[in-house]
Formats: C-alpha cells, sequence, structure tokens
C-alpha cells in the first residue's frame, strides 16, 4: 500500500490474515511515500518488481489515475485509482471503494440504491467513487453536496453519460442541503468531518430521520456525532469499517484472478476489528 501517512493503516492486518487463510505466499507491506518523487520512485519499482498488486490511499488516488497503463472504468468515472495490478510489466487501475460501499451496505443495513434516493457529502475520491457506485446501482436521485460547488458539478460531469434518467443535483454544503438531506433514502458522509473524536456532525441531527440510513465512511473513532444523531433519530447508523474491508477484499478478487475464490471477509473483519481496537489503546494509553 502505498501513501501518506499509512503507520496506522488496518490494512496489513486485514490482508495478511486474508492471505494466511488462503494459503497464498503474499506479504502486504505499507510503503510511505511523502511526496510526488517518491511515488514515482515507487511506482516505477513496484512495476518492475515481482508485486502481485498495490493499493493506493491518501493523497495519491486522482493521480495514480494517470501513472497507470489501463483504468477500468469505474476507476475512469470515479476519478481515482486504489488498487492496480500488476501483469507483465503493465499496470492496471480499478477502483474497488465504491463496490465496497455497496457491499457493506447491503450487509449491515439491508440498503439497496436502485429506485431510492441518495445524498453524498464531499467531493473528493471517497465521495466520487460513491457517486459512480449509486449511478451503476441505479438510485433515482443523486445529490451531490460539498463545500466546493464547481467540485462538486465537475464529479457530476463524469458520469453524464451513464445517467440513463437519473436525476442528479449538486448544492453546496450547509443549509442548501437541507431540502436533499431530509428526503434522503441514504445520507453518505465522505467528507473528512469524523475522523477526530470532536468534530461536529456534517448535517444538523433534525434533518434526519428514522425512515433513513446513514453511512460514515470514517471508522478511526469508536463513534462520530453522525453516527450518534443518527440513532437518536431512529435511522440506521453504519461506520466505514466495513467498506475497509469489503474494497481490500475487492481488491484481492482481482488480484488472484479466480471466478472460484472469493477473499475471507469474515477473516479479515476480525482482523480489522482487532487492528482498530488495538490502535485505539495506544492512543487511550498517550492521553
Amino acid at each position: 500500500m502505498i501513501g501518506w501517512p499509512v503507520e496506522h493503516s488496518l490494512s496489513p492486518s486485514m490482508h495478511n490474515a486474508a492471505y494466511e487463510n488462503l494459503g497464498l505466499n503474499w506479504t502486504y507491506l505499507p510503503l510511505a511515500t511523502p511526496d510526488q518523487g517518491s511515488l514515482m520512485r515507487v511506482v516505477s519499482a513496484l512495476r518492475a518488481l515481482s508485486f502481485v498488486g498495490f493499493n493506493v490511499t491518501m493523497p495519491y488516488k486522482a493521480l495514480m489515475l494517470e501513472l497507470c497503463d489501463e483504468v477500468a472504468m469505474f476507476a475512469q468515472m470515479a476519478g481515482a485509482v486504489n488498487t492496480v495490478h500488476c501483469v507483465d510489466g503493465r499496470l492496471i487501475g480499478y477502483n474497488t471503494d465504491g463496490r465496497g460501499l455497496l457491499e457493506s451496505l447491503a450487509e449491515e443495513t439491508g440498503f439497496t440504491p436502485e429506485g431510492r434516493r441518495v445524498v453524498v457529502l464531499g467531493t473528493g475520491g471517497a465521495a466520487g467513487a460513491a457517486m459512480v457506485a449509486f449511478v451503476l446501482g441505479k438510485a433515482a436521485h443523486l445529490t451531490i453536496a460539498g463545500r466546493d460547488l464547481d467540485k462538486a458539478d465537475k464529479m457530476l460531469a463524469r458520469v453524464e453519460g451513464y445517467l440513463r434518467g437519473m436525476q442528479v443535483a449538486s448544492v453546496t454544503l450547509g443549509p442548501d442541503a437541507e431540502e436533499a438531506v431530509r428526503s434522503a433514502d441514504l445520507i453518505v458522509n465522505a467528507t473528512s468531518l469524523g475522523m477526530a473524536p470532536d468534530d461536529p456532525t456534517p448535517v444538523p441531527a433534525e434533518w434526519l430521520s428514522a425512515s433513513q440510513v446513514v453511512c460514515d465512511m470514517t471508522y478511526a473513532c469508536a463513534d462520530t456525532a453522525l453516527r450518534a444523531a443518527a440513532r437518536t433519530a431512529g435511522a440506521k447508523a453504519m461506520g466505514g469499517l466495513g467498506m475497509l474491508v469489503a474494497q481490500g477484499a475487492l481488491a484481492i478478487d482481482i488480484w488472484m484472478e479466480s471466478a472460484q475464490t472469493r477473499a475471507p471477509r469474515d477473516i479479515m473483519r476480525a482482523a480489522a476489528e482487532e487492528a482498530l481496537e488495538h490502535a485505539r489503546a495506544r492512543e487511550s494509553d498517550c492521553t
């Protein structure tokens, strides 16, 4: 995995647990890449050496799109690559974040997007992957709410040719988003709010209701203001750990190139939860 920072990532724990379970002679390594120069050197080495593949995390998902020899349609639409398959010196880019989100939503809440109203909060790479997932998942209406309306409009422009009658809108994150949030079946927080313990909720609690599903992509904190507000409103609330596990499992599925074998989601989830507990315990010891 390449990115910056990477020392707190749960991915090595869950990937290596999966490899052991599958009997694969693989090892998952976090490779810290603090700037674009180091990124170029690391990607060049990964291309030349006997790596099966690698993941890309912040802040390089968008840049990785340009460094791949071939990019899958989902990643092109999302504007970001988080998974790369190394094939005979060529780098094939994928985005498993959106499909991981759909898989975790279905498993944890029973939610499927077809015919539903969805609001995505944020305009970064995670929001782009979520947007594509809901477009391909045939949502009836999708609203992108972000601080920068121009970025939201540019995101929607990438999927304009794939809407098939689906209605889309962009609004500024704030009071202008109230109507969309109140009428949504699903609200997805793809902003950075929630990564720190004292972060506020990105939308007011009074906008939420019991008929909704609220997904907060963050998982570092034991709870977030948004998830707490959703539970108080009676909504189904979920964090981002399931999405992390699913996107990682989908990456392994790509690297294995096997139609018969799937990465063990349950084992990966257990390993990720254990690693997260240890990380939280270390942080508690330091405060």
